[in-house]
Parts: structure tokens; sequence; C-alpha cells
């Protein structure tokens, strides 16, 4: 058969003239990566060839394995090796050679009775042991330089170098040999000190210290832009090498520049310069003071980092190689660093650094020494109560915060007691439209044509102008800066009691956060009021809470009353009820002192609310307080007394308590509970005639007043530096906390007689005249005859 003819037949004009350019552009592309890809593959083989050949060119083989002979295998090879090669022709010797190079383990003579590879093993061992060994390289001496003055020819500089000389070995051996026998050789031996010699010398060395340290202080404070640099010199005797002193004067270092600290830093927060402000030329004086700057930031960073480890240090105890501190003298350490760190935090606010300040002395709030704790905390009330524009505020409630967070809120309640003295009495509110428009409205200029002449619009002008200017200038800006500070601050403290309250209700710090939400109860927003209200009175009729807590609880829930919640319509009578029920557990012992919280909740109850309260609950109220007055402390009755007197006087009703001849239905239940069902009206405030014999001056004027109807004017009115001062501050000047008496206690007469009185009852008028004579007159021939006139005397009697 022929070959197969192709029936594909070519294509016809028509055909080609019907694909498009793009379809040929497209195959042509096609067919060129084809032949590219396999023109790639190729040079990609024969660059695989090229290097296997190379490689079984380098390689070396590998010489045959000895293996042990029997003896008559050993006399038949000693007889082959007789042989003369010459007798094998050259094909077969060389056919021999190869065969010994690819020689298999089929070739061997496997009879011996060793295993093969043992010989091999024991050589592997050998040489991995070998290998495992550390080598030493041999290191050439390194050869030290000089550099010389180069040589400077037409067209470059030579330099010139030399090796710097070194003696010989010999020489170096022969000094080695030269004995130490000689005295000079011999190091003195240092004498044996006593213990009074060892603390008078240990006097010595710690008075010139601390003339060191205060001459450095000294010349710091003098001219601190010139001696800055001394601040290195006394920051490095923060780390005293000397044993015996070295805890005193690490202490009195780091007092000192506390107090250098205190006084240089200026009064504002440096910024680092910008490149351009660097770049650029300024005077001599500016120059100056940005190095002071400088060097005062750096000195300050360094001094606060030392304190840091200090503390680090001591909590860790770890003691370092190089330190001659004890581990026991850490502690006296540290303490002195957090002594520095909270002066520190109080007194420079403003200065850099205050934030990690912060971060380093809030977690020491809670550390187990008493000592720090209270140390910490007394700083941050202290930073509270003096920071006025509330930036340090913030940034201490924050970090406070995310303290009690990550602590799963188990922290002393003394971190949160401290929030109670924040400088919050204002914060932002939602405006209405008519506080958001501008307060003054200056004219148009079509008023001012129509309503002024031309002289009066010319002043008018230049009036706007002023108050313009004036109203950039006021201080309006940082009022609502300072406002907005505020209302941040106090949404972070919120957050805090609302977490534990919701998450922690039997912890310990329910009656700080029961404490503070009563002092800012009034800044709560509204929308809060009722979820609140309903987590107070669960919390008191849980019965889990101390009657101190119980009434936190109630004097929160009638701040939130008394001010924005007046819009709610609400009836705590629960409230009313645990009180009155509560007031029986006060007495003069440890709770007399919880008694301005009850004088806060009764007038936050009674006066404040008194057109939702009732008469019977007043007049309940009034004589359950009458009769606490009668079992608690002085200061506390002055109290009582002082509140029950602005209760008459908000409800004059109840002036039918101080009349015993009126009665009512019923009989007063005073062991009831319940205020509004113990019939109050049908009793009288006997209490009041028995506080009338009070040892206490002031209880006996309030009783007294109280018992004539507490008048305005006239006998039974009060004082007026009584009458006009509030129940809060009667109670705390009257108090016997500082084991004072006020007003102070006369001491008695003394019954013995120091000098003799001469009067008119013990002698008659002419025995007095007489006696009076005789002591005025001058000379000495008067005489004292006073037997006649007791003769007379007697004669009269």
């Amino acid at each position: 058969m022929g070959p197969r003819k192709n029936k594909k037949r070519a294509p016809s004009f028509r055909k080609l003239l019907k694909t498009s350019n793009i379809k040929i552009e497209n195959k042509l592309k096609n067919r060129q990566f084809k032949q590219q890809s396999t023109a790639k593959k190729n040079r990609k083989e024969q660059r695989k060839l090229r290097i296997a050949l190379k490689d079984a060119s380098s390689k070396v083989p590998l010489p045959l394995e000895t293996y042990k002979k029997r003896p008559d295998e050993e006399e038949e090879e000693e007889f082959e090796e007789s042989l003369p090669i010459d007798m094998i022709e050259e094909d077969d010797l060389e056919q021999l050679k190869a065969m010994a190079q690819k020689a298999s383990f089929l070739t061997r003579d496997l009879s011996s009775s060793e295993p093969v590879h043992a010989n091999k093993r024991k050589r592997e061992d050998v040489i991995g042991k070998y290998e495992k060994m550390p080598r030493r390289m041999q290191f050439e001496e390194e050869k030290e330089i000089i550099h010389l003055l180069p040589i400077k020819d037409k067209a470059r500089i030579i330099p010139q170098t030399m090796e710097r000389p070194v003696l010989k070995k010999e020489e170096e051996e022969e000094e080695e040999e030269i004995p130490v026998d000689s005295e000079e050789g011999k190091q003195p031996e240092l004498p044996v000190l006593t213990t009074e010699e060892l603390l008078v010398k240990r006097r010595q060395t710690l008075l010139e210290k601390q003339m060191h340290i205060a001459s450095l202080a000294s010349a710091i404070l003098s001219d601190p832009p010139n001696n800055i640099k001394k601040m290195k010199e006394l920051r490095s005797m923060l780390v005293e090498n000397v044993p015996y002193v070295a805890v005193t004067v690490r202490k009195l270092v780091m007092l000192s520049l506390t107090e250098v600290f205190k006084d240089i830093v200026p009064s504002y927060r440096i910024r680092p310069l910008t490149e351009s402000e660097k770049a650029a030329k300024v005077k001599k004086e500016t120059q100056k003071l940005r190095e002071f700057e400088e060097g005062l930031i750096c000195q300050y960073k360094f001094y606060l980092e030392n304190l840091e480890q200090i503390i680090k240090d001591w909590k860790q105890m770890k003691k370092k190689k190089s330190d001659v501190v004890s581990l026991k003298s850490y502690k006296g350490l540290a303490e002195v660093a957090v002594k520095c760190l909270c002066e520190l935090l109080v007194s420079l606010p403003h200065f850099n650094f205050h934030n990690n300040i912060i971060v380093t002395i809030v977690p020491l709030m809670n550390d187990n020494s008493k000592q720090v704790s209270a140390m910490c905390c007394e700083s941050v009330k202290k930073l509270f109560t003096q920071d006025k524009e509330g930036q340090a505020s913030l940034g201490m409630v924050k970090v406070i915060s995310g303290l009690v967070k990550s602590r799963n809120y188990d922290v002393r309640p003394e971190v949160l007691n401290t929030l109670l003295c924040l400088r919050i009495k204002e914060v932002q509110v939602k405006r209405d439209a008519d506080d958001i428009a501008p307060k003054k409205k200056f004219m148009t200029y079509k008023e001012k044509r129509k309503n002024l002449s031309r002289m009066k619009r010319k002043w008018k002008k230049t009036e706007e102008r002023l108050e313009k200017e004036l109203l950039e200038a006021e201080a309006s800006e940082s009022k609502d800066k300072k406002l907005k500070l505020h209302t941040e601050t106090l949404n972070i403290v919120f957050l805090t009691y609302f977490r534990i309250l919701k998450k922690a209700q039997k912890s310990t710090l329910l009656p700080s956060v029961l404490e503070g939400l009563a002092k800012f109860a009034h800044l709560i927003n509204l929308e809060f009021f009722d979820d609140l209200l309903v987590v107070l009175q669960n919390l008191v009729e849980s019965g889990d809470l101390s009657y101190r807590e119980n009434l936190h609880c109630i004097q929160t829930a009638f701040q939130v009353l008394s001010g924005q919640g007046d819009v709610l319509n609400i009836d705590p009578l629960k409230f009313y009820t645990h009180l009155y029920r509560t007031l029986f557990r006060l007495h003069a012992g440890e709770s007399n002192d919880d008694m301005i919280i009850v004088l806060r909740c009764i007038d936050a109850m009674l006066n404040k609310r008194r057109k939702q309260v009732t008469l019977q609950r007043v007049l309940a109220f009034i004589k359950r307080l009458t009769t606490v007055a009668a079992h608690v402390l002085p200061n506390s009755s002055i109290g009582i007394l002082a509140s029950l007197r602005v209760l008459m006087h908000t409800f004059p009703k109840s002036d039918i308590l101080l009349d015993s001849e009126s009665h009512g239905s019923g009989t007063y239940l005073p062991e009831l509970d319940e205020p509004e069902y113990c019939n109050p009206q049908n009793t009288a405030l006997w209490e009041l005639h028995v506080l009338q014999r009070h040892y206490h001056p002031v209880v006996k004027k309030f009783a007294a007043h109280l018992l004539v109807g507490a008048p305005s004017e006239g006998s039974g009115a009060l004082s007026t530096d009584l009458g006009r001062r509030a129940f809060t501050d009667l109670f705390d000047d009257y108090s016997m906390s500082g084991m004072t008496f006020n007003p102070p206690v006369s001491s008695p007469p003394s019954k013995k007689k120091d000098k003799f009185i001469a009067g008119g009852g013990l002698f008659d008028r002419t025995l007095q005249e007489f006696v009076d004579g005789c002591l005025g007159a001058t000379d000495e021939t008067c005489t004292l005859d006073f037997a006649t006139h007791l003769k007379c005397f007697s004669g009269k009697r």
C-alpha cells in the first residue's frame, strides 16, 4: 500500500479572507512560545549533564575494604603476586583494574566468622569522636599598628604606618623569674579595726559624703543653667559602693535630688524641638536655655528610672552581684523611693513624665505593705484635692479604673476611697437651643443707620470691637475644657462603680462604691436613675449589708431623687421605712461617727421633699430622733437637735408634740417600724426635759430652745453663732475625736487660800481705822494696842 494521503485540504482564499488578523497574530505568538519553552528545556537538560560530568570527574574512587584472610588464601595470594605481570595481557589487566574499582559485596569473601562491617563501625566511631572534639584555631596575634604622618605626593597622599615594638619573650621570661621576695613587692596588710574605730570611721565617711551632697545640691540651686552637669555627678552617688554607708548615702541622694528637681523645674511642660527649630539660628540666651531644658529632661528621666528600678529590685528581691547592699536594706530604700515619687507626683503635675509616675504609683496603692499603700493613697488624695484643671485627675482615674478591672475587683477599699477627694462639682449636660444661642446680639448695619447718628455709630463700632476682643480673651475656653475633663473623669468613675454593683456585689469595695455614689449622685445622668434605684432597693432588701452600707444606699437614692430626679414620679416608701428601723442602731460607741450620714439622709428625705412627705411621717421621725439624741455623744446630740429645729420651722404643725395635753385617736407604738402607722401624734417630746439637764452647755441651750417652740426672736431664741450654722458644721465643731471638750471645762477652784484678804466683816470701823493708821505710819514709835479695841468690841456684842 502506498503512503496515506492527507485528507486535509488547503484553506480556500475565501476562508483566508474570513479569518481575522488578531487570530493570525495569536497563532504566531503561540508557536513562538512553544519554540521558546522547548529550547529552555533543552538548555536545562544540557546544564544538568555538564554538572553530572564535572561531579563524576572530581570524585576519587574509594579504596577497597580489607578483610581477614585464611592462611591457605594468603598462600595463594602470595603465589599469584609472585607471578610476573608480563604474562597478563594489557586488555585483561585494565579489565581487572576496572572490576576492582567496581567491586561489590558479591565479589567479597563471606566465609569469615567476623561481621563484615565490624572494623568499619569501630573506625567510624573513632572518627566521629574525633570530629566532635573542639578544635583550637591558631590565630595570629594582631600586631598593633601606629599611624604616622602621611606623605603628600603630587598625585596622592601616601599613609605611613609602623608596628609597635614588642618585647622579646626571653626578656619577659627573665622578668617572670625575678623573685618577689623584696619588701616593696609585698602588699601591705590592712590593720584590723575594732568596733569603736569602725563606727568612728563610718561617721567620718558619712559626714564627708553629706558635705559633698550638700555642696553639689547648693551649686545646682545657685545657678541651674551653668551647673546642670553636676546633676549627673550627684545622681551617680545612687550607686554608692562603700558598704558601711551605702544605704544612708543613697537615701540622702534620693531625697536631695527630689528637692532639687522641685525647685529648678519650670512651671511649663518642655516639648521636644522640631527639625526646623534645631536648624534655625537663635540667640545665645535661647540656645543656652534649650541646652538647660534638654539636660534637665535627660537627668529627670534617668532619676525616675533609678527610682523605679529600686522599687522593682525590692519587689523581685533579686540581689545584683555588684551591689554591696543586703536584701534586708532593699525595703528601706524602696520606701524612700516611693516617698520621692509621691512628692514629685503632687508637686509637679504639669511637668513631663507625670503619667509614668502615675503608672508606677497606682499599683503600689494596693501593696501588701501598709506603710507604702498608705503613703501612695495619701499622695493621690492630695493630687485630687490640689488639681484645679483636671488633666492629672483624669489620668489618675483611668489608671485606677484599669487596676480595679485587671485585679478582678480584688483591691483594697482605700484605693476607691481616694476617688471621694475628686473636686468635681459641675459637668457638661445636654444644652437647649437657648443655651447654645449667643448671649449678646450685636446691632446690624441697618439698625445702626436707623437709630444712631454718625458719631454714635462710630463709637458703637469701636465699642463692639473691644467687646469682641474681651470675649476672646475671656477664660471661657478654659472653663469649657475643664468641664469636658470633669465629665470624662466622672464617666470613668461611674463606669467603675456600676461594674462593681453588677459583678461584685459581695465585694469589700461595695461600701466605698455606695459612698462614692452618694457623693456624686446629683451628677448622674437621668437615663440611669430607674436602674440605679432598682439595684439600690434590691441591695437594701437583701439583708446582706451592714447598717452603714444601708445608710449609704438610702443617701444615694435620695440624692438622686432630690436633684434631677424631681421629675420622676417615684415614692421611695421602703427607704423611709428602712431608715426609721435603722435609727436605733446608733449609739455613743463606734456608730456615733455615722450620725452625719443619718443627718444628711434626714435633710434629703424630709426637708428637700417636704411637698411629697406626710405629716405623720415627719412626726414619727422627730420623735425617734429625739429619743436617739439622749443616747449618743454631745456632737451627735447637737446635730440632731439642730436638724429638729429646721424640721419644726419647715413643718409648723409639728408643735403638737410639745403639747402633752392634746390627744388623738390611738396609742403611740414606739416598737413599730412603720412611721405612717405608729400614731406619733399621741406622744410628746419628753426627752427634751432630760436633755435640758445634760452636762454639755450647748445641748442644754438647744433643748431649752426647742421646748419653747424654736422661736427665731425673743427670750427663747438661740444666739447668732448657733442659729445660723448648719447641722453638719455643728457636728464637726463639737466633735470629741481629738479628746477635747468644746467649750473647754473650767478648772475647779482650789480650797487653799493663798493670801489673806481683810474685809469689813472681820474688824469694826474703829479697829480698821487704827490698823490702817499703823500700817501707814512712817515712824517706828507707833505701838499696836489691841486690848482696848477688843474690850470695846466685846462690850458692843
